[in-house]
């Protein structure tokens, strides 16, 4: 959030950025109290939650609040949705284009707006994500992941609907599951996101294989570099991947 960066600028104090985080949840929570005409709001907030606390996984409502049926749950999600505190990565089969066009929407993964937000509702400290070299919890990957698609949904033309697609094969011994599909002219490239340095790769190379597709892009905390046929890139370059009008395979790299 602009505001967390701005006060972290002005005294480099991350309690206090942790604050403003804090404030903006507790601002969050207020506003579900508006819903309740026709949602109960303890119910909005449930579900906001477990779209935390199931982030980086295909939201499963049944999880998500006890006393309510999944229609009930659906349309807290979609109020979320169109409020535009909750990005869905939705299933596609990533046999063509348009990839929507291949789309599941019962099989999607939903992310908070935020990952400050995130971390915070996790309780997560900002100085062990910033600055500890041995930080390792069970939500790590789901964070990176979560920035990754932040970074997506920030090169999508504001004229244009957020869309963010995964891809997943369920199969007898052979599961596997890409983070993100994206459309980069005309080719369709699988993403596939590491919270650090090391992480097998078989999702990312099983799609290759099966979809003949030419290269795949593994984000990650490495430097650049290329193994065969995936291109590895920083997590902190994926702002510049969709502005590209270059394959960014064959192009130099810094």
């Amino acid at each position: 959030m602009p505001e967390v960066v701005a006060k972290y600028i002005e005294n480099g104090d991350l309690r206090e950025c942790q604050a403003v985080l804090d404030d903006l949840i507790i601002s969050l929570r207020a506003d579900f109290t508006k819903y309740k005409h026709r949602i109960p709001s303890i119910r909005v907030r449930k579900v906001f939650e477990s779209i935390v606390y199931q982030s980086g996984k295909k939201f499963v409502y049944a999880n998500a609040v006890e006393d309510a049926n999944h229609k009930q749950i659906h349309e807290v999600v979609e109020i979320l949705i169109l409020a535009h505190l909750v990005i869905p990565v939705t299933h596609t089969s990533a046999n063509g284009l348009p990839l929507g066009a291949e789309s599941n929407s019962k099989k999607r993964k939903l992310m908070l707006l935020d990952t400050g937000v995130t971390q915070r509702i996790l309780n997560l400290q900002l100085s062990d994500i910033l600055l500890s070299n041995d930080f390792e919890v069970v939500n790590k990957g789901s964070i990176a992941e979560q920035y990754a698609g932040l970074e997506l949904v920030k090169n999508i033309s504001p004229y244009q609907p957020q869309q963010l697609f995964y891809w997943h094969r369920e199969a007898r011994n052979s599961n596997a599951e890409v983070d993100y599909i994206i459309q980069m002219g005309n080719k369709i490239i699988p993403l596939e996101v590491k919270s650090g340095i090391r992480g097998k790769m078989h999702s990312l190379r099983l799609f290759l294989s099966e979809k003949k597709t030419s290269y795949g892009i593994r984000a990650s905390l490495e430097n650049y570099a290329k193994y065969n046929n995936i291109l590895v890139l920083p997590l902190y370059a994926l702002s510049d991947l969709e502005n590209s009008s270059q394959d960014p395979y064959t192009r130099k790299q810094p």
